[in-house]
């Protein structure tokens, strides 16, 4: 992946609005952009859409890559138009969102892979679930573990210490991560558990997904739970998981989009699309999959900026999806596409729909 879409977005610059201004005209929203924050996870993709946006559209877009826990607490603010996420928002989140109800968008699947840095290994190690929980439990210390080696016979693994690397900041890729490891672990389910934040009891800590790559990139017998954009822009070692049908699994576009195939043919119009497809079934899925949501307010004050914002998703979740399996994320289903056009309408901007 070009590393220019790791390059931090422009300042917000002023938007030609064009038209009469609607009834809920602010000063504030004449000539502004979007402004959002959260997840480091879709970080590249959405660097990508805004800059492609830009050049379709004519609208800039700000967005910050400050982990989803700070793009949920910005949103409830109303310190940005809106909030990015690889955890759904609790109904208590929500409840003191300063706005009122939220409304969930996935705009795209992404995976977190389990990376390493060991010497001289020419094929990926096969790792279950259980024994990656047990690494981050502190149970299994060593390389050559015993556990290791009898997933992996014929490999040569060195007796160096494993040195687990977490997220030191609230993140949605630390609430995917635990979240499956909790499903596949009773130790970490009745232990550290699932959260943006939880208590690890072994480790080093470093803020984004860009610091746990540099990190496990730069220190050898690290292991890392890393978005897999950034794993591949930095050319670590991923691990094969062992999926639910017993597979072994590498994380790529298409194993992104089986894991979520099973789920979309359930949602309704009713859904309000805080689904989980950690652990699916599926003889090609992946996993460690998830998707990431946009939060945005359902209802939209101000007329420029909401419709501005609704056209946008509209788009991100259409002709955006083109873009997806290039940067090694999964495209949304068809069939959710479609859906999501339709909730996109429930959307109240300046008092009607859009």
């Amino acid at each position: 992946m070009n590393a220019r879409f790791l390059v931090p977005l422009a300042l917000a610059a002023l938007v030609a609005c064009g038209g009469a201004e609607g009834s809920g005209d602010t000063p504030r929203s004449r000539g502004v952009d979007l402004t959002g924050a959260g997840a480091t996870f879709p970080y590249p993709l959405y660097n990508r859409w805004t800059t492609d946006y830009l050049a379709e559209r004519g609208v800039r877009i700000n967005y910050q890559s400050l982990g989803s826990g700070a793009g949920i607490q910005q949103l409830a603010a109303g310190t940005v138009d809106f909030g990015a996420s690889d955890a759904p928002m609790t109904d208590e989140e929500i409840s003191r969102a300063r706005g009122g109800a939220v409304v969930h968008i996935p705009t795209t699947i992404g995976a977190v892979t389990v990376s390493y840095n060991l010497e001289g290994l020419t094929e990926p190690l096969r790792l279950t679930g259980e024994l990656v929980a047990d690494m981050y439990l502190g149970r299994v210390t060593r390389w050559n573990d015993a556990r290791i080696a009898a997933l992996n016979p014929g490999v040569t693994l060195p007796a160096a210490a494993i040195l687990p690397v977490h997220r030191s900041d609230g993140s949605g890729t630390t609430y995917v991560f635990t979240e499956y490891l909790s499903a596949v672990s009773p130790a970490w389910r009745s232990g550290p558990g699932t959260g943006k934040e939880v208590a690890w009891p072994t480790g080093i800590g470093a803020k984004g997904n860009e610091g746990v790559a540099s990190q496990v990139k730069s220190s050898p017998g690290t292991v890392g739970y890393i978005e897999v954009v950034y794993a591949n822009q930095n050319r670590l070692a991923k691990a094969a998981i062992q999926n639910a049908a017993g597979n072994w699994v590498l994380p790529n576009s298409e194993s992104i989009t089986a894991a979520a195939a099973g789920v979309a043919d359930t949602l309704s119009a009713e859904t309000d699309y805080r689904v989980s497809i950690i652990n699916a079934p599926g003889d090609e899925a992946y996993s460690i999959s998830s998707f990431t949501w946009v939060l945005l307010y359902r209802v939209q004050p101000d007329t420029v900026k909401g419709r501005k914002l609704v056209e946008f998703l509209r788009w991100a979740v259409t002709d955006g999806q083109q873009r997806s399996a290039a940067m090694d994320y999964g495209p949304l289903p068809q069939q959710m596409r479609d859906r999501l056009v339709a909730r996109l309408e429930t959307v109240q901007i300046g008092g009607a729909t859009p």
